[in-house]
C-alpha cells in the first residue's frame, strides 16, 4: 500500500496519485441499447476525446433485480417504472459480445472496464478488466465485496447515497478480502443530480477521512459547456473522474440525458490541460522569471533630501521609492541612526556602502 502522505493506485498503464492528472472514466454502461456496432463506435468516441477508459455495465436483469423493484429516476427522462423491465431492455450482451469489446478497446488503446453485478460476471471479467469498478448500490453488498476483493485485484468504489460509516467498512471488508488497492469515487445517487446537490466538498471530506486511498468523482450532473464540474472535482482533489457517455445527449432514456459526448470529453480534456499547466510547483518561491520584477517593482530606501558626510539619518531624510535596487524598506529600523560616508543627493537610492555600519 502507498505511505499515507501520497496515497497511488496502478489503473491500467497509468500511476494514478495526488500529483497526477486525472484518470477518465467514460462510462458507455447500457448507452449502447444492445447495439454491438453502437457499443465499438463509442468506445472509439471515448478514445477520441482522451478517456483512459470505457466502461459497460455485465449483469443480467433476473439476477440484479426482483419483479417488485420500482424505479428512482427522473421518469420524465426514463418512462420506465420498474426496474427488472428497464433491466431486461439492455441485458442482451453475453461473454463473446464482452469479449469481443474488450478486444476492440485493446486494439484503440483505451481500457476495457464494465462494472460486475452479479457473482458470475465477477468471475468472468477478472481476467479482462485491469481492476473493479463498484457501483454505488453494491456498496452494502458485503458477501459481493468480499468475492471481488478475493481476486486480489484494485477496485474503485462509488460512495453515492452512503454513511461514512458504510463506507468504512466497504473498505475493509474489500482489504481483509484481499483487495491489493482501494480508491473511491464521491457520488450524489441521483439521476440525474442537480447542481446544488453536487457537494463537490464531499471530495475534500473523503481525502481526509482515507487519507491512505485515492479519491475520484462519479459525475451525475448534466453536463454544461465550460465542463465546470469536473474541473473543480479535480481541483477539490477528484483524480478518478468517471462520468456516463453517449454519442447523442438529445435521446431520450438511459443514460443519456446526463451524459458527455465527445465534444464535452474533448472540451474537459483542453480545460484540464491548461489547469495543469496554471497548477504548477506547491509550496512558495520568487521564480527566476521574476527576478527582474523583484529588482525593479520593489521598492528601496530613498533620500527624502541632500545629506552630508558624517550625518546621521532620520525618519525625516528618508523615504521608499522604485526601483528596488537598493537598501529594502525591510531594513528601514536597521539605517536608522547610521550615519553616511559621503554626500548624497535628494532622490538618492541608499546602498550599504553609503552608510558607516559602525557608527
Amino acid at each position: 500500500m502507498a505511505s499515507a502522505d501520497k496515497p497511488q493506485i496502478r489503473l491500467g498503464d497509468r500511476l494514478v496519485s495526488a500529483d497526477s492528472e486525472p484518470y477518465v472514466i467514460a462510462e458507455i454502461g447500457v448507452n449502447h441499447e444492445g447495439s454491438l456496432d453502437k457499443a465499438k463506435k463509442l468506445i472509439e468516441l471515448a478514445k477520441e476525446g482522451g478517456a483512459d477508459a470505457a466502461k459497460f455495465q455485465t449483469y443480467k436483469a433476473k439476477k440484479l433485480a426482483s419483479k417488485n423493484s420500482p424505479s428512482y429516476w427522473d421518469l420524465s427522462k426514463e418512462p420506465t417504472t420498474s426496474q427488472r423491465t428497464l433491466f431486461e431492455k439492455y441485458d442482451c450482451f453475453e461473454q463473446k459480445d464482452y469479449l469481443s469489446l474488450a478486444g476492440h478497446c485493446q486494439k484503440n488503446g483505451i481500457d476495457f472496464l464494465s462494472t460486475p453485478f452479479d457473482d458470475d460476471a465477477v468471475g468472468f471479467l477478472k481476467d479482462l478488466v485491469p481492476f473493479y469498478k463498484v457501483a454505488s448500490a453494491d456498496i452494502t453488498t458485503l458477501p459481493f465485496l468480499k468475492k471481488i476483493g478475493r481476486t486480489g485485484k484494485s477496485v474503485v468504489l462509488s460512495t453515492g447515497a452512503s454513511t461514512l460509516k458504510e463506507v468504512r467498512l466497504a473498505v475493509n471488508t474489500l482489504r481483509e478480502a484481499g483487495a491489493s488497492h482501494v480508491a473511491l469515487l464521491h457520488c450524489i445517487l441521483n439521476y440525474p443530480t442537480p447542481f446544488e446537490q453536487a457537494h463537490l466538498n464531499m471530495i475534500k471530506g473523503l481525502v481526509e477521512e482515507f487519507p491512505e486511498c485515492v479519491i475520484g468523482y462519479s459525475d451525475h450532473t448534466v453536463p454544461e459547456e465550460s465542463m465546470l464540474v469536473l474541473c473543480t472535482a479535480y481541483l477539490k482533489g477528484a483524480r478518478i473522474l468517471e462520468k456516463h457517455f453517449t454519442h447523442d445527449k438529445s435521446l431520450l432514456g438511459n443514460d443519456h440525458y446526463h451524459a458527455m459526448d465527445v465534444g464535452d470529453l474533448l472540451i474537459f480534456k483542453k480545460q484540464m490541460a491548461l489547469i495543469r499547466k496554471i497548477e504548477g510547483r506547491r509550496g512558495k518561491e520568487a521564480l527566476a522569471s521574476e527576478q527582474v520584477s523583484r529588482s525593479n517593482a520593489r521598492r528601496s530606501l530613498v533620500l527624502q533630501c541632500p545629506v552630508k558626510a558624517g550625518q546621521r539619518l532620520t525618519e525625516m531624510h528618508l523615504t521608499y521609492k522604485r526601483p528596488g535596487t537598493g537598501i529594502s524598506p525591510a531594513e528601514w529600523d536597521h539605517v536608522l541612526g547610521l550615519k553616511v560616508n559621503r554626500d548624497l543627493d535628494e532622490d538618492s537610492i541608499l546602498q550599504w556602502d553609503d552608510l558607516d555600519r559602525s557608527s
